[in-house]
């Protein structure tokens, strides 16, 4: 059931992402038409100098964020001043996100030339071999402990941090937070993928270089499960913990271990299980 949200938090959320519906629902033997919101999934065309690369189904807000995340996350760039700038174009089918990123970068784009139209949540598109979806990841430094109350006190926070949630019921956040737990920055869409994406991009605009950005005393919470693709881009950002409320997957694990990264899975309320690396977390 959607928790009903505050009214400030669906003025600002209805903007521009979810659309007024009317709707039949059964609830206890009851049939009555009430009022809904429906999030807005769109084709998100991510376009390098003047060359559509991938064509994403997201949601269509912190597009900025979510182009710059996405090509940190995927390699495209690795760095944010490698990006010059962006414009956002609605197109009749969907919305461009033209970049202009490096002469440098967009020679090894081209020759990588990976021109796939991607699902929503795909974590792995445009990979043309195995060797590319499961790449050598870079270990995590391990100079941060956490609490099992951060964690405790950052899955508290996590339904009031997601208005989008909290209207449409269909979307996944992805959350910045401190060691003591506080959630300092969250992004939503419809794609797991999309949110942790938007949230590195949100990141990582503005600043001087991507490490600057993010310090290694804080950690990601995201609202789903920790597949493989979910760890993949956690170690892009860099950090040393992350959290997921659902499962993690054999391969998310074993991933995990290789990039020196804690993996918290099943973090709810008075529970969490800690699947790798251990030693950072104390009570």
């Amino acid at each position: 059931m959607k928790t009903p949200p505050r009214r400030h938090d669906v003025d600002t959320a209805l903007a521009n992402v979810t659309t007024a519906t009317r709707v039949r629902e059964w609830r206890h033997g009851v049939s009555r038409v009430i009022g809904d919101h429906v999030v807005d999934e769109q084709p998100i065309a991510l376009v390098y100098n003047g060359v559509s690369h991938v064509v994403m189904m997201a949601t269509p807000e912190h597009l900025e964020d979510f182009a710059l995340g996405f090509s940190l996350s995927e390699q495209i760039l690795t760095s944010p001043q490698q990006l010059y700038d962006t414009e956002i174009h609605v197109r009749e089918h969907g919305i461009e996100v033209a970049m202009r990123i490096s002469a440098a970068r967009f020679a090894i784009l081209k020759h990588a030339r990976r021109n796939l139209t991607g699902r929503t949540g795909c974590g792995l598109c445009g990979a043309e071999s195995l060797e590319q979806a499961v790449r050598a990841p870079t270990p995590a430094a391990d100079t941060a402990i956490f609490s099992h109350a951060a964690i405790e006190k950052a899955v508290a926070q996590l339904a009031d941090k997601q208005p989008l949630q909290a209207i449409t019921g269909a979307v996944h956040g992805a959350a910045w937070c401190n060691r003591k737990g506080n959630i300092e920055l969250l992004r939503e869409d419809v794609g797991r993928h999309n949110a942790l994406d938007k949230l590195y991009g949100a990141l990582s605009h503005g600043k001087k270089t991507r490490d600057e950005s993010l310090p290694g005393e804080h950690f990601i919470l995201i609202s789903s499960r920790a597949s493989y693709e979910m760890v993949i881009k956690a170690a892009a950002v860099g950090v040393e913990l992350l959290v997921a409320v659902s499962a993690p997957t054999k391969l998310a694990i074993d991933y995990a271990e290789s990039a020196n990264i804690t993996l918290v899975g099943f973090a709810r309320p008075g529970r969490h299980v800690v699947y790798t690396l251990p030693h950072r977390v104390t009570e």
